[in-house]
């Protein structure tokens, strides 16, 4: 069923779904470390002369100003504007996280309640490292806070109220809360970067589809076009042959010459129906009664060993008589395919309508949807359901189906039939967006 598959590996051949070379420029990097420089200046100068607790100043400027070398040096010799390397951003992001230490560790250890600062580079790599990297740098941001929790200087604190000295068991909580955090927000930074790239890769091949649909339309007014100029040259060579003909001696040069006249007057009809819109020539090519639109989109699944049922159960007034719409048969296609795919012998498609929708399902009496999987379906995923063609691979399909009857304003429905037991998906289609009635 080419007209309704989508490519499975479009992901793959695309370049535009390709990801590029890193995930993170040089400049960005540059810039959230400037903006820490700017915040641990702050910092350190308010609580050192602004509140008057007793801070080794130059000991913290010297850290910091290492970071700002590393910036400038970076700026001054690399372009800014090209995407790192993954390993050039762990070694800028390990740096990072070693630098707020050993501020850190001049300041109290993890008794410095800014100990905690020490996970947002970590944060940065979930979301612009591979896992194997950002992992290595929380496993070295969680044993340099052991490192900073046993050798660190004194808690800076007013002399006047003596030395605060805290428990080792609340140093300790302070310690395992840091590493929860560290932990926790990694995995769910991780988790939710996942889905928004998985969901991003979907969306880019739903427009590309939508492109080639698009591409697909407009060869009709290409068609239209080139009838259009071809009609011109054609008349001509049809003029001049049936001079030929006329002033033929020969009867063999007359009959060529008849044959090449009729031959430019099959081409000029034919032309003369390209150049004609369809909805000039078939006002049903737009519009089509539901039960016909259903049949046409069941058709090419026909032959493969399985039952196609289409029936229509009735609903308010007459039958609706629907918009040819690209998206929504794209979509019922993919959806009777995978019932195809996976019915024993038969796969059902009914329709109902009240004043408000139409309501569509395709069903197969096959082994239906297993709990994991439909709990997926409608996300862009790697399916584990085999098929007839033995082969699971990327739930795009389905995701495109479903977002594009989302397009139209419908919703979509997935679960596995009551009695039967197989597989059911459900679509209910507003009429003012499919049925011409409701112009």
């Amino acid at each position: 069923m080419a007209i309704f598959e989508p490519e499975a590996d479009e992901t793959r051949t695309d370049p535009s779904l390709t990801p590029l070379f890193g995930r993170v420029r040089l400049r960005t990097l540059i810039v959230l470390r400037w903006l820490a420089i700017g915040g641990q200046t702050i910092t350190v100068l308010g609580v050192h002369y602004g509140l008057g607790f007793d801070l080794p100043v130059l000991l913290c400027l010297g850290v910091i100003a290492a970071s700002v070398i590393l910036n400038f040096a970076i700026a001054f010799s690399q372009p800014t504007q090209r995407f790192a390397s993954d390993r050039e951003t762990f070694a800028q992001l390990a740096y990072d996280v070693l630098q707020v230490m050993a501020l850190v560790g001049l300041t109290g250890g993890m008794a410095n309640p800014f100990a905690f600062v020490v996970a947002a580079p970590v944060l940065i790599g979930v979301a612009s490292l591979p896992v194997r990297w950002w992992v290595t740098l929380a496993v070295l941001t969680v044993a340099g806070s052991i490192a900073i929790s046993i050798w660190h200087m004194p808690l800076p604190w007013n002399a006047r109220a003596g030395e605060l000295a805290l428990p080792w068991l609340y140093r300790t909580g302070l310690w395992v809360a840091l590493a929860i955090t560290i932990a926790f927000t990694a995995v769910y930074a991780w988790r939710v970067g996942s889905e928004a790239r998985r969901m991003a890769t979907a969306l880019a091949a739903t427009q590309s589809v939508l492109a080639r649909e698009q591409r697909l339309s407009a060869l009709g007014a290409l068609s239209a076009a080139a009838a259009h100029e071809l009609g011109t040259p054609l008349a001509t060579i049809q003029l001049t042959a049936k001079e030929m003909a006329r002033a033929a001696k020969d009867p063999e040069m007359q009959e060529d010459a008849a044959l090449l006249v009729s031959q430019a007057q099959r081409c000029r009809d034919i032309l003369k129906r390209l150049s004609q819109a369809p909805s000039d020539t078939d006002r049903m090519h737009d519009r089509i009664v539901l039960g016909d639109a259903l049949e046409e989109v069941a058709a090419p699944l026909h032959g493969l060993g399985i039952a196609i049922l289409v029936r229509l159960e009735g609903g308010e007034g007459e039958v609706p008589v629907v918009r040819r719409r690209p998206e929504v048969l794209y979509a019922l296609g993919n959806f009777i395919e995978n019932a195809v795919d996976f019915a024993q012998g038969t796969v059902e498609v009914s329709a109902r309508w009240d004043a408000q929708a139409i309501h569509i399902t395709v069903s197969d009496d096959g082994p239906g949807y297993s709990p994991e999987i439909l709990a997926k379906l409608g996300e862009p995923y790697i399916s584990s359901r085999k098929g007839r063609t033995g082969l699971g691979g990327l739930g795009l399909g389905v995701f495109i189906a479903k977002t594009l009857i989302e397009r139209v304003g419908g919703e979509v429905v997935f679960d596995n039939g009551s009695s039967s037991g197989g597989a059911r998906v459900s679509l209910s289609l507003p009429r003012t967006r499919v049925d011409v009635r409701e112009d």
